[in-house]
């Protein structure tokens, strides 16, 4: 219809209970939740079809507590157990009160999953790897590395869908046809652009639509699910200036808009220096042999996940940094499985490789004696590689430069950034059922948010499949919030 706007201009205004902004993984779920509780909900998006960077993701989703999936593969787990690993390896300074909740409604929220057409195999997927090459349903994220394997009894919690490599769209396909039965209203190429605030609640938002101004007016709430802002290289260098000249793990629209407007309206933001970095380093190679930085120094057991192994380089340690194997631990993995990766370096002598990547003379062949010797005895007595992994490297050795990048199939060139890739983990302060704080810790009425345009469950560690098990549980809850609306 055409109405009357918040301003007194006259513009197309799409009337609504819920109003969900962004239609990635955390808008899907929280416009599920919020029209199965009865509200009528539009989602607008930006882009011409629903996804965004959750379409693009890995697919994992962090679940555990005892599902289904791990009981068919065999593995007992617990809400205490899954607990314990994530407050190691997101912290310190996760959110306690969102993680403990995570952890223990993590079985009712996988079944609320599959009830909702979303596809997990019952089988395992038991090798080192970023993302399966398998449609495997069910994949180690690090739980059975040192040092968490002396905090819990390690359960695999990796979820996936049916499909090798990326299965965020698999997720996202699935996240979408429920929206739709659920009878979600949808506008695509519409960006939001400022929140509607009347008598300091916010009930709407202006938006661009095909060149048009419109509006949209929701009745009980407006929930942003908008993502982060690793796009925006202002943003970038005023709160997480590491990620600036990195790669970005985005669709390309995650600019921080939600998190700006919200702010506009008197919303306090979390942690915004909080961010995620990976190494393009097979995990796989590593594990075989070792990952040593610029000085030829090994820094952490490479068995474990991978994400661990990036912070400890790239917070930590000088780069370059090398992958350096045999050749048995370089030909013992299947050709499909080496994702394109090509030794840059190899030689008979570690002296002579060492002096080849630019490194103090003797480091790296004092690492690797130190290495043999414990390989020999079966106790990585300096990083507590699980001994599965240990074997004495034997000449010709090979250096594999981490920043060449990977990709399924072959890749030439140099990876963007470095061989480094990130995105944000930081954003607007919500309590777990969605609400959006001011700085003075009190809700901006009739505003919600969930997803990467929060901070969530991180501190300053991070797991692969907690973004999206993130978005998607408190995706749901401020869906289920907004739709009950003024309390």
């Amino acid at each position: 219809m055409i109405a009357a706007g918040a301003s007194g201009t006259t513009r197309p205004v799409t009337g609504c209970d819920v109003l969900v902004v962004g239609f990635g993984c955390a808008g899907a779920t929280a416009a599920v939740e919020a029209a199965e509780a009865g509200a009528s909900v539009v989602v607008l998006e930006r882009a011409s079809a629903p996804g965004g960077s959750s379409a693009l993701s890995g697919g994992e989703l962090y679940l555990g507590g005892g599902t289904s999936v791990q009981q068919a593969c065999g593995f007992e787990d617990s809400a205490e157990a899954m607990h314990a690993f994530l407050s190691a390896a997101l912290g310190p300074h996760a959110d306690e009160e969102k993680l403990e909740l995570y952890c223990r409604g993590s079985v009712a929220h996988f079944d609320w999953l599959v009830d909702h057409g979303v596809v997990f195999q019952p089988s395992l997927h038991d090798r080192l790897t970023w993302m399966p090459d398998t449609d495997d349903g069910l994949m180690w994220l690090g739980e059975n590395a040192w040092p968490f394997t002396t905090l819990a009894a390690p359960a695999p919690r990796g979820h996936r869908g049916p499909v090798p490599f990326y299965a965020g769209r698999a997720l996202m396909d699935s996240l979408v046809a429920a929206a739709s039965a659920a009878g979600v209203v949808t506008h695509t190429d519409t960006r939001a652009t400022e929140l509607v605030v009347e008598d300091g609640r916010v009930v709407g938002v202006l938006a661009r639509r095909f060149g048009q101004d419109v509006e949209y007016r929701a009745e009980r709430g407006v929930v942003l699910t908008t993502g982060g802002f690793v796009d925006d290289d202002r943003m970038l260098a005023d709160h997480a200036p590491a990620l600036l000249g990195r790669g970005k793990v985005s669709d390309g629209l995650d600019d921080g808009s939600g998190i700006t407007m919200a702010l506009a309206v008197g919303a306090a933001t979390r942690r915004m220096a909080a961010h995620e970095t990976s190494l393009t380093y097979l995990p796989a190679l590593a594990a075989r042999g070792m990952l040593v930085d610029a000085r030829g120094q090994r820094f952490v057991n490479e068995d474990a996940y991978p994400g661990i192994v990036s912070h400890a380089a790239v917070a930590h340690r000088p780069a370059p940094y090398w992958v350096v194997v045999d050749e048995t631990g370089f030909e013992e993995l299947p050709e499909r499985e080496r994702w394109g990766v090509r030794p840059a370096y190899a030689a008979e002598d570690l002296d002579e490789l060492g002096a080849e990547l630019g490194m103090p003379e003797g480091a790296l062949a004092a690492t690797v004696a130190a290495y043999n010797r414990d390989a020999e005895r079966g106790e990585d007595t300096w990083f507590h590689k699980d001994p599965r992994w240990l074997r004495p490297l034997v000449a010709p050795y090979a250096a594999i430069d981490v920043a060449a990048g990977f990709h399924p199939g072959a890749r030439e060139g140099v990876a963007e950034g470095g061989g480094v890739v990130g995105f944000t983990l930081g954003g607007l302060h919500t309590t777990p059922d969605g609400e959006v704080l001011t700085w003075a810790g009190t809700p901006v009425p009739g505003l919600y948010a969930a997803g990467r345009s929060t901070s969530g469950i991180h501190g300053d560690g991070y797991i692969s499949g907690t973004s999206l098990g993130d978005a998607t549980f408190f995706g749901r809850l401020a869906g289920r919030s907004a739709a009950a609306g003024p309390s």
